[in-house]
């Protein structure tokens, strides 16, 4: 199964249970009397939005490069990954301004036992397609497909102070305050989640590079290629999850040009071997600046 299909595969899956469990909690909060299991199956249901933008998506930034695009399409995955990003900062802020305007509420409906099963239901589906779809995420490489995964999460994460406040809601109905205080808690894990994801992300459009500490560990790995005499000008850029390199290589100013040739080929193939995230490596040859005394 190719990557295109593995993704798509793995987020229909995830786009069905999120509405059928969407529903599920509706209807089990509607006629349990809680607002708070409501609200948490409005959550589930704002999962579908970063479903869809994926199954739309995929086909286009899994596209090979073509004359207009020859470095492929991979920053609409980075585009498509920061709108999923805006999603999850938007739903957070939601549920925590409801979590602050429900606090001066007085009035408490009286809840009914059904409606533990909605978030404990959530929380155990949400959290095994977390794990499922992050695997997926990383198999392919996809940065969309594990920020999907975290949308997953936090959907599960937020069930839980729903949990715990209705639990506590039908033992003592004088504890529902928990239930916003926890939902406000939840809503400001999520954001620092979708703040990571929209700011690494806008980087990669910025073709931003790989770590200083990076560039020097790929320098060495070069340096110990049999018949390189150094390397400089190193420079990488990021597209989506993927790495492209340019670099100027150093060799034996006497060698033949094929010589040089496979010299730079062993070396752009170690690259890529240590690191599958490397697309492809540019490499400009360069006499070593010593052959001449040799």
């Amino acid at each position: 199964m190719d990557k295109r299909a593995q993704i798509q595969n793995i987020t229909l899956i995830g786009l069905v249970i999120n509405i059928l469990l969407s529903v599920t909690k509706f209807l089990i909060g509607f006629f349990g009397n809680s607002q708070a299991v409501v609200a948490d199956a409005l959550h589930s249901f704002s999962d579908t939005t970063s479903d869809l933008v994926i199954l739309f998506g995929v086909k286009y930034w899994t596209a090979p490069p073509d004359d207009d695009h020859p470095y492929g399409h991979q920053k609409i995955e980075s585009f498509i990954t920061i709108i999923i990003g805006l999603i999850l900062i938007l739903v957070a802020c939601i549920i925590g301004y409801n979590g602050i305007i429900s606090l001066q509420e007085r009035n408490q409906h009286q809840l009914k036992w059904i409606v533990i099963i909605g978030p404990l239901i959530s929380i155990i589906i949400k959290e095994l397609l977390f794990r499922v779809t992050y695997k997926v995420g990383i198999k392919t490489n996809s940065s969309s497909l594990k920020a999907n995964a975290w949308h997953h999460r936090t959907d599960a994460l937020s069930s839980i102070p729903v949990l715990v406040a209705v639990v506590a809601s039908l033992i003592d109905p004088r504890l529902g305050f928990l239930d916003h205080i926890g939902a406000i808690v939840v809503s400001a894990f999520i954001i620092k989640i979708g703040l990571e994801i929209f700011f690494t992300n806008i980087n990669d459009l910025l073709d931003t590079g790989i770590s200083k500490e990076k560039i020097i560990e790929m320098e060495k790995t070069i340096n110990h290629i049999q018949n390189v005499r150094g390397v400089h000008k190193l420079r990488t850029r990021k597209l989506a999850n993927y790495i492209y390199i340019d670099l100027h290589l150093e060799v034996d100013g006497e060698l033949s040009v094929i010589q040089g040739h496979d010299i730079s080929e062993e070396v752009k193939q170690t690259l890529i071997q240590n690191n599958p995230k490397i697309i492809d490596v540019m490499i400009h040859l360069e006499p070593c600046q010593e052959s001449s005394f040799q």
